[in-house]
């Protein structure tokens, strides 16, 4: 008699994650519209009259309220599910990101008297607009910059709901050993999106217009809204995932439980509760100190081009700077895979994720090293491999740190959780972002010293070493908060 051969497991997980990186890929296009088309010529800066202190003010406050949409948005996800809450995030976040094209067309409206009596022109594009200084600039760089922040504040909406979702999503159809490795492929999509923008957002501006470079952009999501529609179900309730692939999935459930019948989530926590939990802390903390790190590089790497070597984002070799710097950061998705061979040697996944973290945490050091050798040579290529090493040891940590909260708390809370998280490092990262807008201006108009570093190379040289050691410091609070492995029981 032949024996009948069990079923080839399905893949359909990796299908889902892939939907994920899609979705992270765009969220940080999105992101980074504004970053690529705020200086040089041409840019939103010119346009509006923008100093860094309304440049950081806008980052901050985009910031703040990604902060605090990430708390809100954590526990609607848990409430609507997966599929719903993930669809409506993007959706929110594509209209907010296509918002920021109407925010020039607003503040000429506002100002269509006083430029027609002094240009003869209602443009803030005219040449004469352009070079003009005084109490109107400044009227017309306020207004336009709180147009912005009501843009950015959807987008934030929007965006917040975007890790909370991929994590849920990632605990959903991954078992244990392999969320870390799954979420660094999905959260590369952050590398990649910040890869491809360089080259697609700058020329978009350049031939089009930075108003059309937010709308194409911000159309993708919508895109993907259509393949979301279609290609999402919980496991246990896809037809494309056979019981070969939902044992897999299933695989970390109780020995006396069927993996293939596994749909309990776990115990509903009240989010008052969720904050008494030391594990709850320790995931807040290191998103408080290391989130804003990425955030401001993100932000300020093509400004600090600028002003440390006079390249623009819109130059040949500005968008191989930026291209080089975010191809290095993809290095991340090998920190997914770094966890799982200490798990293999015997280690529970929340150690092996920590020794992962802690060798993570050592190479963003190499940030001191940026600064004093982009002066030294007078090259900009030392700061930008510099900076990428610091990025993908950013990128590694970040899969990890997120995993951390599936490895310790039940699925029905695990967006809550990330929520919470993402709140505090978007408070860390509105933090830095405003810090350095501050700082940046106070130290060109003072021409600050430190270290032989003069104006704002001084102030750059001070936020790029408090990125160099904040993963160290996140990493001991967090092995003080949590020393070993103790999964969240409700009683």
């Amino acid at each position: 008699m032949s024996q009948i051969k069990p079923a080839k497991m399905t893949n359909y997980r990796w299908l889902i994650c892939f939907m994920l990186f899609m979705a992270t890929t765009i969220n940080y296009m999105d992101r980074q519209v504004l970053s690529l088309t705020y200086p040089g010529d041409g840019g939103i800066e010119a346009e509006f009259h923008w100093t860094d202190e309304n440049y950081g003010m806008i980052t901050m406050v985009f910031s703040f309220a990604y902060a605090i949409c990430q708390l809100i948005s954590g526990k609607v996800i848990d409430w609507l599910g997966t599929k719903k809450g993930y669809f409506t995030a993007i959706g929110v976040w594509s209209l907010g990101a296509c918002l920021h094209a109407l925010c020039g067309v607003a503040t000429e409206a506002v100002y269509s008297d006083q430029l027609m009596a002094a240009f003869g022109t209602t443009s803030l594009k005219a040449a004469n607009a352009l070079a003009a200084t005084g109490d109107l600039m400044v009227a017309v760089a306020t207004t336009s910059m709180f147009f912005f922040l009501a843009a950015r504040c959807v987008l934030a909406l929007g965006e917040a709901g975007n890790f909370p979702a991929a994590i849920k999503v990632t605990a959903e159809y991954f078992p244990k050993k392999d969320r870390a490795f799954a979420t660094s492929i999905f959260n590369s999509g952050a590398s990649i999106g910040a890869l491809i923008a360089p080259f697609t957002i700058p020329v978009l501006a350049k031939y089009f217009g930075w108003e059309m470079a937010f709308i194409i952009i911000g159309a993708l999501g919508f895109i993907w809204m259509g393949f979301w529609v279609f290609v999402y179900k919980k496991p246990n309730e896809n037809p494309r995932v056979n019981e070969a692939e939902l044992a897999y999935i299933n695989q970390d459930a109780d020995s006396d439980e069927d993996p293939t019948e596994v749909t309990d989530e776990g115990p509903k926590i009240p989010l008052w509760k969720l904050f008494t939990y030391r594990q709850t802390w320790s995931f807040v903390v290191g998103k408080f100190l290391t989130d804003g790190v990425w955030w401001f590089f993100l932000f300020w790497t093509p400004a600090y081009l600028k002003a440390q070597f006079n390249i623009n984002p819109t130059d040949t070799l500005g968008m191989v700077l930026i291209f080089i710097l975010y191809l290095i950061t993809m290095l991340s998705i090998l920190g997914g895979k770094l966890p799982n061979f200490f798990i293999n040697k015997g280690m529970n996944p929340y150690a092996g994720r920590m020794r992962a973290m802690l060798i993570f945490a050592f190479f963003p050091l190499a940030g001191l090293l940026a600064q004093p050798l982009g002066d030294k040579f007078g090259t900009p290529w030392f700061p930008i491999i510099l900076i990428g090493i610091l990025g993908a040891a950013h990128q590694s940590w970040s899969a990890n740190i997120y995993s951390t909260v599936s490895d310790m708390f039940p699925k029905s809370v695990v967006a809550t959780v990330t929520g919470i998280g993402g709140m505090a490092g978007g408070i860390g990262s509105a933090a830095i972002n405003g810090i350095s807008g501050v700082l940046f201006t106070y130290a060109d108009e003072t021409q600050m010293q430190l270290l032989g570093f003069t104006g704002k190379p001084a102030g750059y040289m001070i936020i790029f070493s408090f990125c160099a050691v904040a993963y160290l410091i996140g990493w001991c609070i967090m092995k003080a908060l949590v020393p070993k492995y103790k999964p969240i029981v409700v009683d």
